[in-house]
């Protein structure tokens, strides 16, 4: 199973103002991996950038006068992604970017989803904690995703995280890479901590009152005069294991 995990960074927050993608960060998981495949381009969005956009990600209009085009990178992307399924959070607005972008360079398939699938990790976020803050920040800290190097917002940096989020609230399974010798190099060069395990979880064990310990076995006795009661087998299991 292939999945790209892609975050964007924008002139500002809508297209129909006529905002910009100024960052794509996608990084490649195989089977629930990491690879260490990448794309990742600054594009020069040909207009100014919003003062409260600049105050998230940091980037200025003067960073990106000799960034190229949406439109010189857009057949490497669309290539990065195709038959993919792209895992990105809050999917409607980079998909709508990324859409705007391709619809004004006029190409013939502007449709991401002619492209590659798409899933939206905070609908899943909303459906597995619904009523939580479920922001890209708060789920690293609900999941203990180390986002201590994360000053500014950046697309490379928010996809590795997101990915890692991905990988933790799906299953746990952790984000390693397939060539285990390129780990520790890529990780240290990206300041991104590899968690090898899930944390363990601060359980708290609720003990039967006895009222309820009476009125099970009650339902017990009920079950013996009925025949072979099972916990009977597995109690006496468990004093033999002692």
């Amino acid at each position: 199973m292939r999945q790209i995990v892609l975050d964007t960074e924008t002139t500002g927050l809508s297209t129909g103002q006529g905002h910009r993608i100024i960052e794509i960060g996608a990084i490649e998981l195989v089977n629930r991996r990491l690879t260490g495949r990448e794309f990742h381009r600054f594009l020069n969005p040909e207009r100014d950038i919003d003062e409260g956009a600049e105050r998230v990600h940091g980037i200025s209009r003067a960073d990106l006068e000799t960034a190229p085009r949406f439109q010189e990178v857009a057949d490497e992307l669309l290539d990065f992604i195709k038959d993919a399924e792209l895992v990105i959070h809050n999917a409607e607005f980079d998909v709508g970017f990324l859409e705007h972008e391709l619809e004004l360079m006029k190409h013939t398939r502007p449709s991401i989803t002619e492209h590659a699938q798409v899933l939206d990790t905070l609908s899943l976020a909303r459906e597995l904690h619904p009523g939580q803050r479920n922001s890209l920040d708060a789920l690293c800290k609900r999941y203990e995703v180390d986002a201590s190097n994360r000053d500014l917002h950046g697309a490379l940096i928010d996809a590795d995280l997101l990915a890692r989020v991905y990988l933790a609230m799906t299953g746990g399974q952790t984000a390693l890479f397939l060539d285990e010798s390129e780990a520790n190099g890529r990780e240290q060069e990206r300041g991104v901590a590899i968690r090898t395990s899930r944390p363990d979880l601060d359980l708290v064990v609720v003990r039967a009152s006895e009222a309820e310990n009476a009125a099970h076995e009650a339902m017990l006795e009920k079950l013996r005069e009925a025949g072979e009661c099972v916990w009977d087998r597995l109690d006496g299991t468990r004093q033999a294991a002692k």
